[in-house]
């Protein structure tokens, strides 16, 4: 048996489109002499398509889809795709995530995926009912008889030792076993994150040598709103070598003889820095190509963290449809508008510089009668941020652009941003980026070792790209004179860890205490983290990265305590 394995970037919710997609790849897999295509989780629909399931219009279009793509599939050619299935007895949840085997003139449910993750951005039991037996697929290829066995996405992350998430309910893998597959297909949607590529072979590798048959891993790609889908696709042998590794962050197709069991040179992961780069301008790029935006726009401030959402605009998008405003207010440094400029040359995106001092005086002018007195302190650092963000605002709004917010993790997470200002934004880009990963992965950009993945984006390969006089630029916002972040919090380096801990692993300030940290400052964290909530949910769609970012799969309230 030939297998392809398309790795597709869908548009939630364009089920024609993506059946094209889809036709497209099975013409092609066709002319290599394949049998069986394998698609990605829902891949008619896209993947989180969320409450369009329950539209039924949607639905009945998707019957009508299936019933097309069974019409145009090349002879001889068959197609494994992820759908919703109708469960038909007028119970909630009314669908089933599933499986179809479509085939010139015809198509059928062959699977049904059994482990619903409804943690972090996943709902599906909103939507889903959980299968409740395995799937085996039998196929006969020339004078073969196949045993293909089926699952759907988290069916696959059932070992307890590999991650902290096992969903409660049976062992999709261990089912299958008893019935001894000549192969193990996985059609996913899994989201990026860091380290999540290795786990994905770890998983598939156990599963390998559970089966003792190999596994085909099939991912989608592309960025839908916050989650960046990296593909990755590969398939193991039956020890859990990898045989075939295809690209991350770019639609592919592959091809793979079911008979080929020898591993594949050069399939090494590329390093984490790479696999985040990639990750960012997938996500900068589809976001806007899938919003209608081919342009975008941002404040420059000489900063590192603006550099850093420069850099993954141009990348994304392509210089020439980047621009960039300076508005330096009178407590600007010569540096950094210095800085500013010699960035925005060498990326080839266009500046322009609007003052804002006047707007400043005009404001404190406006304020004097109502506040006895001219605005001062925080009120004032927040006017500068407010008067900047409402002409980006308004050269976007004329202009078509897209807005890029530049805030990072760690000032989302402690309230270090102004609503109305520097949030203002369709987008935060690197607001999953802790401001020390910011850090390091602006130094790994400009080092040797990512001279190829540059070039390869379309940036300038040779040289520094964010240069060194930003990299080492102590963090400041500039609002007031003098001015450096750690006059109101602490060190980066001390406060990401405690974030870090407080976000992603749910520690409280008395464990963190416990561990040595100072209690007054942990409970200062928390307490910075608790009162920046209001401001989160007014944020723009964070780009998840990490296994916890603002955003959908963050829940907390706001009125609370605890």
């Amino acid at each position: 048996m030939r297998l392809a394995l398309a790795q597709i970037n869908p548009l939630v919710g364009d089920l024609a489109g993506n059946a094209q997609l889809l036709l497209e790849a099975c013409r092609r897999a066709a002319a290599l002499g394949t049998d069986l295509v394998v698609a990605p989780e829902l891949a008619l629909w896209g993947y989180p398509p969320r409450d369009l399931l329950l539209r039924p219009a949607l639905r009945e279009r998707q019957q009508q889809v299936l019933d097309q793509l069974s019409q145009d599939l090349p002879e001889g050619v068959a197609l494994l795709l992820g759908v919703s299935e109708p469960a038909g007895d007028g119970q909630q949840p009314d669908l089933f995530n599933s499986a179809a085997l479509v085939e010139r003139g015809s198509w059928r449910i062959v699977a049904r995926k059994r482990l619903l993750p409804s943690y972090d951005v996943f709902d599906e039991r909103r939507y889903f009912r959980p299968a409740e037996e395995p799937c085996l697929l039998e196929l006969q290829c020339g004078e073969r008889h196949w045993r293909l066995g089926i699952t759907i996405c988290e069916d696959l992350w059932v070992e307890d030792e590999l991650h902290a998430q096992r969903l409660l309910g049976g062992d999709p893998v261990g089912d299958l076993a008893e019935l001894r597959p000549d192969l193990l297909l996985n059609l996913s949607a899994s989201p990026f994150a860091e380290g999540k590529a290795q786990l994905r072979r770890q998983l598939a590798a156990v599963a390998a040598q559970r089966l003792g048959a190999p596994v085909v891993y099939v991912n989608q790609v592309g960025g839908n709103d916050e989650l960046v889908f990296d593909g990755g696709s590969f398939i193991t042998n039956a020890t859990g070598d990898v045989v075939l590794q295809m690209a991350y962050a770019g639609s592919d197709l592959a091809c793979w003889d079911a008979l080929e069991t020898q591993s594949q040179q050069g399939s090494e992961l590329p390093a984490t820095e790479e696999l985040l780069l990639r990750a960012l301008v997938l996500g900068v790029r589809d976001y806007a190509r899938k919003c209608g935006f081919d342009k975008a726009l941002l404040g420059l401030s000489g900063g590192i963290d603006s550099a850093l959402v420069a850099v993954l605009a141009a990348a994304a998008l392509g210089p020439e449809q980047v621009q960039a405003l300076l508005m330096p207010s009178p407590w600007s440094s010569e540096g950094s508008i210095h800085d500013s400029l010699e960035l925005a040359n060498r990326l080839g995106i266009s500046t322009h510089t609007v003052p804002i001092e006047g707007l400043m005086a005009s404001f404190d002018a406006a304020l004097s009668a109502p506040l006895g007195g001219t605005p001062a302190g925080v009120t004032a650092e927040n006017l500068q941020s407010r008067i900047r963000g409402t002409l980006l605002m308004a050269v976007a709004n004329q202009q078509g652009q897209l807005l890029l917010t530049t805030g990072n993790k760690s000032e989302l997470a402690v309230g270090y941003c102004t609503l109305y200002g520097d949030m203002n934004g369709g987008l935060a880009v690197i607001g999953d980026l802790y401001k020390t990963t910011v850090f390091h992965l602006c130094d790994w950009i400009d080092s040797e070792a990512a001279q190829a993945v540059r070039q390869e984006l379309g940036l300038p390969a040779e040289g520094e790209l964010i240069g060194s006089a930003i990299r080492t630029k102590p963090p400041s916002a500039e609002l007031r004179p003098d001015q450096k972040d750690s006059d109101s919090l602490p060190d980066y380096a001390v406060l990401d860890p405690l974030l870090k801990a407080l976000l992603e692993e749910h520690q409280s300030p008395e464990e963190l205490a416990q561990q040595g940290t100072d209690p007054a400052l942990a409970e200062r964290v928390m307490g910075l983290l608790r009162r920046a909530e209001f401001k989160r949910r007014q944020a723009p769609p964070v780009l998840k990265l990490s296994q916890r970012s603002f955003g959908s799969g963050w829940r907390m309230p706001i009125a609370a305590r605890g």
